[in-house]
């Protein structure tokens, strides 16, 4: 217990200094002990995740959308830019090792997943949580693999958010903010990584209706949270269909939120 204890102390001083790698490398020995996690730990462990892969996905993302933009406009000089400049980030910055990196993030968190932190998992709250993460992670790989790479890693993103949600419709009431959240992550991914925008909102709408008609049972402590999880599904609810009415599809996708996490 001490030196869990001890790895713990020290995941939290990692976070004050921002510094996440060895705040990963902390929770990463904590969840080798093949233990249930106190949510506390399991949040330490989300948010040292999220921070070394944040930057990264970031970085790919503003690249790939301003392409995207100006070849849905048509601009073939400001195209060519875009395109000249990302050679230049890939020879400068190397966007062949940030892919390189995001993939050794994504592929470390999904290994840990495996082989200890779902086998341990005793609660179904702990259970929706990991394989949440689960489904997250292979989204990330799908946000920048191609061909069969970006096809097995949106597979794989499929089966655990569905093994997320079987549980969740179970255990967790549809005002739980983690039950929430994975409503708010399976339907970006029908939308970004699917393309399938209807299957997002209606996986959106529903989990919102669901929540709201239950808001009178939404506890104390999870008050912040939950509803600042409704308010994102109502937020991406509002873009999607007017992408799906043609209205406005370019802002729809730069301002596209989910939860990233945060709030568990």
């Amino acid at each position: 217990m001490a030196d869990r204890e001890h790895l713990v102390y020290q995941a939290k001083l990692a976070e004050q200094a921002e510094r996440y790698d060895e705040m990963v490398e902390s929770m990463k020995n904590v969840a080798g002990m093949d233990v249930e996690l106190t949510v506390e730990e399991r949040n330490l462990l989300s948010v040292a995740y999220k921070n070394v892969i944040g930057a990264r996905r970031a970085s790919w993302r503003i690249i790939s959308s301003l392409e995207q933009k100006e070849e849905n406009k048509g601009g073939e000089d400001k195209l060519k830019m875009i395109r000249e400049y990302r050679q230049t980030v890939r020879c400068v910055l190397s966007a062949l090792q940030v892919e390189t990196e995001l993939k050794s993030i994504c592929n470390d968190i999904l290994d840990v997943l495996d082989k200890h932190l779902i086998p341990a998992a005793n609660t179904g709250e702990s259970k929706v949580f990991y394989y949440k993460m689960k489904g997250d992670y292979h989204r990330y790989l799908a946000e920048f693999a191609t061909g069969n790479d970006r096809k097995e890693a949106a597979e794989n993103s499929l089966v655990a958010y569905k093994a997320a949600s079987d549980i969740a419709m179970i255990e967790l009431p549809p005002t739980h903010p983690i039950r929430l959240g994975l409503a708010l992550n399976f339907s970006v991914f029908y939308y970004e990584i699917l393309n399938s925008p209807d299957r997002a909102c209606r996986l959106a709408k529903a989990a919102f209706d669901d929540a709201i008609a239950e808001l009178d049972t939404l506890s104390e402590e999870s008050y912040k949270d939950s509803t600042l999880i409704m308010q994102l599904l109502r937020d991406n609810l509002t873009l999607w269909t007017s992408d799906m009415q043609g209205d406005g599809e370019e802002q729809n996708k730069e301002v596209l939120q989910d939860v990233e996490d945060e709030t568990q």
